[in-house]
């Protein structure tokens, strides 16, 4: 693929749904609009709710909440 402003190569890969070649590392094809990235499987297992009782937050791996910000309490 080449770049429409400078003419260098750069690295691509094919769209899945349309066979288009879109820039390595997209997360939408250039070309049709899907979405270019295998989602990988979530494990639910091991996310720790936010210990505040009203907020819908996990807490992130530096302890806080990442809706609401407040610090995990056993």
């Amino acid at each position: 693929m080449k770049c429409p402003h400078c003419n260098e190569t750069i690295p691509f890969s094919f769209c899945p749904e349309c066979g288009g070649e879109t820039p390595e590392g997209s997360v939408y094809c250039c070309r049709c609009g899907k979405w270019m990235k295998k989602e990988e499987p979530i494990d639910f297992s091991e996310r720790i709710p936010c210990s505040d009782g009203t907020c819908i937050g996990i807490i992130n791996e530096k302890g806080v909440c990442n809706e609401c910000g407040k610090p995990y309490v056993k």
